[in-house]
């Protein structure tokens, strides 16, 4: 499981959210599922100077840790 605060990266296009694969998010919750389905995260979505912009729920399959031979990129959020 990731540890809760750390930067995590979406593993999958969130249209719903304006959100696309390879987009950096933080990883503020684990959420148990009750009914057996997949856990999931609470991630907050920053803005490129920082500034908080949503709070979503995922499932954890949607998110994967950050690696060291990656870097980031900025985009517009449509």
């Amino acid at each position: 499981m990731l540890e809760l605060y750390q930067r995590v990266v979406l593993s999958r296009n969130l249209p719903e959210h304006h959100l696309q694969k390879g987009d950096v998010l933080t990883l503020v919750d684990y959420v148990p599922h009750s009914s057996g389905d997949e856990d999931g995260y609470i991630l907050e979505v920053f803005n490129a100077v920082g500034e908080s912009i949503n709070v979503i729920a995922v499932p954890m399959s949607a998110v994967q840790p950050l690696k060291n031979n990656e870097i980031l990129t900025v985009r517009s959020l449509a």
